[in-house]
């Protein structure tokens, strides 16, 4: 059915995703809360004197995960019902405010869920039905997921980079050979793709350091390159780390430019690495081919 009504198809790609971007704003809000907790509970272990009479055993802290506890008003902390909780008509219905207390709610909310929708649909659109519309969904959340991280606390965390990774490959090496897709890419092209998208900014960031005594960018972009690397191989390397890097610029130096931003404040690049990496996947082949030509031309 979906294979013979690609409207349909792309219609039922938007409302999942709709759902899909709802739990995507808990996992941006949650899961930066989540590391925390579990990084001060290991540094009080590792800079407990080991010498010293065991403490007692605090209380259990309340659960607090993706699922536990249910969403609920950050000003009265009334919790929110499932219809308050429907994708975009919860918040215009409420206008935009809490049933409780009408404390102001984010639009960033409804915001997320309606990019997410429209992101999906374009890749539901462009790829068709299929098994690389699967793939290329996954690939799609997880970005957004962290762009919504990285703009909030500069953080690509690894339990969301690395399993992304993981899943390149192992798309690559199970899904690749069978159905013969686009994407994910050969095992080759991941395998190399992954390599070269983790060594090549690891040495961009290590020459930086030795010639500036700074640090130019996190160890989370290198592991977010490695995975898209591993999505979508090697070849797109180059157009993904060219696009990113020349919008990061003009987006830096109009920043510092129109809003008077200190050069000193550090701008999260990965957000734009999610973006070029995005871009890559739907139309990386004509991009390249682009690319490519005007080379040979300026020559």
């Amino acid at each position: 059915m979906y294979a013979e009504a690609p409207w349909l198809f792309v219609v039922s790609v938007f409302l999942l995703s709709l759902m899909v971007g709802s739990f995507l704003n808990v996992v941006i809000y949650r899961l930066p809360i989540m590391l925390e907790r579990d990084w001060r509970v290991q540094a009080a272990d590792l800079l407990a004197p080991s010498d010293a009479a065991p403490a007692p055993a605090p209380a259990p802290a309340p659960a607090f995960n993706l699922g536990t506890p249910r969403s609920a008003c950050p000003a009265c902390k009334a919790p929110i019902t499932a219809w308050q909780n429907i994708p975009i008509i919860s918040w215009l219905w409420l206008k935009g405010r809490c049933a409780s207390c009408s404390v102001r709610i984010s639009p960033r909310y409804p915001l997320v869920e309606l990019a997410t929708a429209l992101i999906s649909s374009i890749v539901a659109w462009h790829f068709g039905f299929g098994v690389a519309t699967g793939c290329a969904l996954l690939v799609t959340w997880v970005l957004i997921a962290l762009t919504g991280i990285d703009l909030d606390h500069q953080l690509l965390p690894d339990n969301m980079t690395l399993p992304l990774m993981w899943a390149g490959l192992l798309a690559a090496a199970v899904i690749g050979p069978i159905t013969g897709v686009s994407l994910p890419v050969s095992p080759r092209d991941a395998i190399f793709g992954a390599v070269a998208g983790y060594l090549s900014l690891w040495l961009v960031f290590h020459a930086f350091k030795l010639v500036t005594g700074k640090e130019g960018m996190g160890y989370g972009d290198f592991k977010l390159f490695a995975a898209l690397g591993a999505w979508m191989g090697w070849k797109l390397l180059p157009v993904i780390i060219l696009l990113s890097a020349t919008t990061g610029a003009i987006f830096g130096i109009g920043m510092i430019v129109l809003r008077g931003r200190d050069r000193s404040i550090p701008i999260p690049f990965g957000p734009y690495l999610a973006a070029a990496g995005w871009l890559a996947m739907l139309y990386g082949d004509s991009m390249l081919q682009t690319y490519l030509r005007f080379s040979v031309i300026a020559r």
